[in-house]
């Protein structure tokens, strides 16, 4: 994804590309042994070019709330004005500070440490519902093993009258088939998958399928931890390019479908109108923020082990909204309907437009057993992740208690099975309606976005944006381009602020499939999942005031200083000048031993 201009501009992505950095200390001796981050963890950390996670899965393709080419237009200004920088910010701090997410920013900056706890409060959310959708997947895969794929006829027990198979409508189109009648895929998925009751308020029994395919990807996900990242990131050699194999096929046959022409002009077509719904531009940053895997911990781990591969996602999430969008508009040609309400079919899209896509091939089963390999392989690489940076930053807060023997393996299994027994709530018959709430409230949207300009806030106002390109440079060899730097300072922070709060003066409601409101409890269990992370900023700004002894001045000054034990630049020492021009830090009086800050 970044050419070789970027990889001028951006040196340490170019090295998390190559997976060649420089040396540095190693992070911990123990950790070490467990070998470097190869391919999947990569992958996994640079999610945009590559989270192929659960969420590509949900968000296959630019929200199709968004509806049209509009989304471009801000997915593009957040990508180069927030996805980039904060991106290049986050894994050129781990780096730095060999450090996980929380003790990271504390070494930074003791005041703002909660930057890293709020990002393992969403990376805990992460835990635990993400996996979710690889249950599903499983689901679907065990499925695809039977001599005819079970959503494509309508003469299955789960199947209502008012299915109705595509192929056999004879070309029907009329209101009344569209209003009354139901296609098989979306059937299977609503009521033999998820067995969906009528809200959140009527959970209903546990679908046991279900939970058994999650105790499954636990199991799979905490064996392959267990033995070592090294091992499984092998895998990742083989799902960093079969994913594009699938999707080239499954695009090719979206394209010969009839109406796939309306469904991809829907795609493209700008509607500059929307540019003024706040939920065009949350869900542009939310894609941006999620995709990169930003203010989710996760890029400060895995910058922290110093080497790790990185794969290209943003390229590929553009094809995949081709795929998507051109079999919307096959099935909105089929049920006689418009493509923006084929598109309001909320997370389980892809559980709808790829199945549908697969009966239409020939050697269906195959095809299907292919596409649901493939979205486990990515979800577990991805869930391997978000559990590691969970370890990571457990074990760097708690480093006595649990770098001891065994203590690793101990806190892995505590994390998966509690886990697990909360993720079973998630797999009743309203479970649904919660993984909802989950994603649309703790671990995307205005939460990021919170973190993203606190981050940018910290390493450029308050640590120095100067002192931190000089500790980017002794790593590399010379300066990043100061267009990354003119974004900390002000075009990143600048316009999270303005999203954040645009945002919020025009919020609406979260409503599944467009159409169920949640009752008042329901909003409010989602409030508190957005709440919890984003109270740990100034939650801990207060309580490390509080405990620190001095006059406020004197403690702010102390809170603000880095660590002293953190590498300072060569130059500094030797009071040289920096590359632009201009002093040298250390003669600015910015080496972090002399204990000074911006603020």
């Amino acid at each position: 994804m970044f050419t070789p201009f970027s990889s001028k501009i951006f040196p340490i992505l170019n090295g998390v590309q190559t997976g060649k950095f420089l040396p540095v200390p190693v992070r911990r001796q123990e950790e070490a042994d467990m070998g470097p981050w190869e391919g999947g963890e990569g992958d996994q950390g640079c999610q945009a070019v590559g989270r192929w996670s659960p969420r590509w899965v949900e968000d296959s393709a630019p929200a199709p709330s968004c509806s049209t080419g509009a989304f471009f237009i801000p997915y593009f200004i957040f990508f180069f004005t927030c996805g980039i920088p904060v991106f290049f910010l986050e894994v050129a701090l781990g780096q730095y500070t060999s450090q996980g997410s929380v003790t990271a920013w504390r070494k930074i900056c003791p005041l703002l440490q909660g930057i890293g706890l709020a990002s393992v409060v969403i990376e805990s959310y992460l835990n635990i519902y993400y996996i979710i959708i690889l249950a599903w997947a499983l689901f679907y895969l065990f499925s695809s093993f039977t001599s005819e794929l079970p959503w494509t006829t309508c003469s299955n027990s789960w199947n209502t009258e008012h299915c109705m198979d595509f192929l056999n409508r004879s070309g029907a189109r009329t209101a009344t088939l569209s209003e009354n009648f139901t296609s098989p895929v979306m059937e299977f998925w609503e009521r033999r998958v998820l067995g969906i009751t009528s809200g959140i308020h009527d959970l209903g029994a546990l679908r046991w399928e279900l939970a058994l395919c999650l105790l499954l990807a636990w199991v799979i996900c905490y064996f392959c931890i267990w033995k070592g990242v090294k091992t499984t990131g092998k895998v990742v050699y083989f799902t960093a390019t079969f994913p594009y194999l699938m999707l080239i096929i499954l695009l090719i046959r979206g394209i010969t479908l009839p109406g796939a022409y309306e469904g991809i002009i829907y795609y493209l077509k700008p509607d500059l109108l929307r540019l003024k719904d706040p939920q065009v531009w949350m869900d542009a940053g939310t894609q941006i923020f999620f995709s990169f895997a930003i203010c989710q911990g996760c890029l400060t781990a895995l910058g922290s082990y110093n080497k790790y591969h990185n794969n290209c996602y943003s390229a590929t999430s553009f094809v995949a909204g081709f795929v998507v969008f051109s079999i919307l508009g096959f099935m909105a040609q089929e049920q006689g309907l418009p493509i923006s309400e084929v598109a309001e079919s909320g997370p389980g899209l892809a559980f709808i437009a790829f199945p549908k896509a697969v009966t239409m091939m020939p050697l269906s089963q195959l095809w299907s057993c292919l596409f649901f390999i493939m979205l486990i392989f990515l979800g577990l690489d991805s869930q391997f992740v978000c559990v590691e940076c969970l370890v990571t930053a457990s074990v760097d807060m708690f480093p006595s208690q649990l770098r001891k023997s065994g203590r690793r393996e101990l806190l892995i299994l505590a994390i998966a099975v509690v886990c697990y027994l909360i993720g079973l709530f998630l797999v009743t018959e309203g479970g649904m309606y919660i993984f909802q709430l989950f994603d649309y409230y703790a671990s995307s949207g205005i939460c990021l976005l919170f973190l993203a300009m606190f981050e940018v806030l910290c390493i450029s106002w308050v640590y120095g944006a100067d002192r931190f390109y000089d500790n980017v440079e002794d790593m590399i060899g010379y300066r990043p381009w100061p267009l990354v730097k003119i974004s900390w300072l002000f075009l990143t922070p600048g316009l999270c602020l303005a999203t954040f709060f645009f945002s919020l003066s025009k919020y609406t409601p979260l409503k599944y499939n467009n159409i169920y409101v949640y009752p008042p409890w329901g909003y409010s269990i989602g409030w508190f999942l957005a709440l919890s992370s984003m109270v740990c900023v100034p939650l801990f700004i207060i309580i490390t005031l509080l405990k620190t002894q001095g006059s406020f001045k004197k403690r702010l000054r102390q809170l603000t200083t880095p660590d002293p034990s953190l590498p300072q630049p060569k130059k500094h020492l030797d009071g040289g000048t920096s590359q632009d021009g201009g002093p040298s830090a250390a003669r600015e009086g910015l080496i972090v031993g002399e204990k000074e800050t911006h603020l």
